[in-house]
């Protein structure tokens, strides 16, 4: 039997014709033929050296209680092996190294420290939790999207290796110190993280975190998702815009305003619900803009596709839609054209497929949507009614959840366009049925994209027309095809346009008639209520994570498109979600998968048959469930691994 080794050296992990592995912490090497000449001076040829046919993921099993330590705590048991063309495998185990714990210091690049996650006003002054025994500035417990990305002529103090940058977003703080929510009521950070790279393993280690100055965008609103785009740049999100037509009652957005401005009447409802972008300069610091010209929707992540200027888009909300963005310039989002999705079903069937047609909303640059959220309130845009006024110049919509009646200013439809927008895609008839559409990505090879739906509710059943409701969710695959019309048959300047969208049967969920003896309520076997999703080109691979309140410990996915194989390889803390999936098929010669969790401990009834046992261990873990990890999966040779 054929013993597997473990792979380390950088120039011996290429894999399909150049691209390489994953990161190794330890050193060895590919043991090839040696060349030489003999003592009768005849010359050997060198044996090359073996290539790699394939990679496969070894998932792991769920851990359970007889393991309680590892249900508390991020956990990794799963594999990789790669097959080489000379007939051996070579297997190497992941693992997981964190850069950080949220609350912690970490260095500033200038010879101090910063609060990692920490939270700030307009001003830059640290917001305080003064609920507590002692004050202390708020932390998130809640690290979100990430990009993994290098820069030209990057140089900063204190790298020794290969300078490499992560930007990192905090989506919201769970709880303050007394125990009640803080949920949405802080304007989010961002920061970026200067990372030293070791030339030989790939490892990665913190030099310096820099936290972004958000002023200029009027703050951050619940920023949950990202992606990097081809010009290597950070699209954050902000999702669960304010509705600014009940924005005078909303005590979540008063309570934000409060800690951005110190004043619960100055922040506008209409600056929130876009598209920021981070754009990291040599010396590890940032920069943001936000884009108002993508529409205020629920925005998840956002996945720009190889033309870079198409931008498929999902949308977390209950009645929410798929919306396609056409920037009128390469590599600038600044103004471009935007649709909305019908979705037409020729089958309603788990989860449902059909056909895409795409409704033309609006063109307009992102400094004319400014000027309308500046100037404009929801009062000069549109009309509600929450029960029918019996008036015919309302129309009904479906919104969040609940029926609605709307009437638009005549003049007004830029505005309902790019600000009210989910009423306007379902005025304009754009299917507005979906149930928290999360994550998208995208196989550049087989053009086709991927969008995880985290549970098909009854909202969508009804609304679509589907035979079930899954609450475990399902992805998506969305075919994509250029020469393509809009519903007004005007031509859709792309090549990269979602002509239909079907759920995958090996990527949806299963939902539980009764828990099982863990507590879970869906299939542990198989997804749960997905959210994140990256694509490896090079792996072939659909990374998926799950946001689901349906496992009690939540899993990071691997899934081969070609072989239809799914693997489990990570599982996250009791009670978090997995976030911060961002995968990079090659950063000097080196292959990543980041992943952060989420709000660990969060307990809810699915963990009533574990809440007792992980509970402690859970808090001395994380900072008494306060603290989240920011980090990266490994993998990580063991002393012996390297045999001829």
């Amino acid at each position: 039997m054929q013993t597997p080794e473990k792979l380390s050296r950088r120039h011996a992990l290429k894999l399909f014709s150049g691209v390489p592995l994953f990161p190794i912490v330890g050193g060895g090497a590919l043991l090839t033929g040696c060349g030489g000449s003999d003592n009768d001076g005849s010359v050997v040829a060198p044996t090359p050296a073996p290539t790699v046919v394939s990679v496969t993921f070894n998932g792991m099993a769920a851990p359970t209680l007889a393991d309680a330590a590892a249900m508390a705590t991020t956990s990794v048991a799963s594999s990789m092996t790669v097959a080489l063309s000379d007939s051996t495998t070579r297997e190497y185990a992941l693992g997981y190294t964190p850069f950080f714990l949220t609350g912690t210091q970490v260095a500033d690049g200038n010879g101090g420290t910063v609060l990692a996650g920490g939270y700030v006003d307009i001003d830059g002054n640290p917001i305080m939790d003064d609920t507590g025994t002692t004050a202390r500035q708020f932390f998130s417990d809640c690290p979100d999207g990430s990009s993994l990305l290098t820069v030209e002529g990057a140089s900063v103090t204190g790298v020794s290796g290969n300078p490499v940058f992560a930007v990192v977003q905090f989506e919201y703080v769970t709880r303050d110190q007394a125990g009640a929510s803080r949920y949405g009521q802080l304007p989010s950070p961002i920061a970026v993280l200067t990372l030293d790279q070791d030339p030989a393993t790939g490892a990665l280690s913190l030099v310096k975190y820099h936290n972004v100055d958000t002023s200029g965008a009027h703050g951050l609103w619940i920023t949950c998702g990202a992606s990097r785009s081809p010009w290597g740049t950070h699209l954050s999100s902000e999702e669960y815009e304010p509705d600014a037509t009940t924005i005078a009652t909303n005590s979540q957005f008063r309570a934000f305003s409060t800690a951005l401005y110190g004043d619960a009447d100055m922040a506008n409802p209409y600056h929130y619900g876009h598209l920021p972008e981070v754009t990291v300069n040599p010396d590890g610091t940032g920069s943001l803009v936000k884009h108002y010209g993508l529409g205020r929707i629920s925005h998840e992540l956002v996945q720009v596709m190889p033309d870079e200027r198409t931008v498929l888009m999902g949308d977390d909300a209950s009645d929410g839609g798929l919306f396609m963005f056409v920037a009128d310039r390469a590599r600038d989002l600044s103004e471009g054209t935007l649709y909305v999705a019908q979705w037409t079903l020729t089958s309603t069937a788990a989860g449902g497929d059909g056909t895409l047609a795409w409704i033309r909303l609006g063109h307009a640059s992102s400094d004319y949507v400014k000027a309308l959220a500046d100037n404009l309130t929801a009062a000069d845009i549109v009309q509600t009614a929450t029960s029918d006024p019996a008036d015919a110049s309302f129309t009904r919509i479906n919104f969040n959840g609940r029926d609605q009646w709307v009437k638009f200013s005549p003049g007004r439809e830029l505005a309902a366009a790019f600000l009210e927008t989910h009423r306007y895609a379902a005025y304009k008839g754009g299917s507005m049925v979906f149930t928290k559409m999360e994550g998208t990505t995208v196989n550049v090879a087989d053009k086709v994209a991927y969008s995880a739906m985290s549970a098909i509710r009854s909202s969508m059943k009804a609304h679509a027309g589907l035979d079930e409701v899954i609450n475990a969710g399902a992805v998506y695959a969305l075919p994509m095809a250029g020469s393509q019309t809009d519903t007004d048959g005007a031509a859709i300047d792309s090549e990269w346009v979602p002509v239909r969208m079907g759920a995958m049967a090996d990527l949806t969920g299963e939902d539980l008639a009764t828990p099982d003896a863990l507590g879970n309520t869906a299939l542990a076997s198989k997804i749960a209520n997905p959210d994140n999703l990256k694509f490896s080109e090079a792996l072939r691979t659909l990374f998926i994570g799950e946001d689901s309140g349906m496992h009690v410990n939540n899993f990071l996915w691997a899934y081969n498109v070609d072989t239809q194989k799914l693997e489990r390889i990570l599982s996250c803390p009791a009670g978090a979600e997995s976030t911060g999936l961002h995968a990079v098929d090659d950063i000097n010669g080196f292959a990543y998968v980041m992943s952060n969790f989420q709000h660990p401990g969060d307990w809810e009834a699915i963990h009533a048959q574990v809440q007792a046992t992980l509970d402690p261990l859970v808090r001395a873990n994380y900072d008494d469930r306060f603290a989240a990890a920011v980090g990266y999966l490994t993998g990580m040779p063991k002393s012996d691994s390297l045999k001829a």
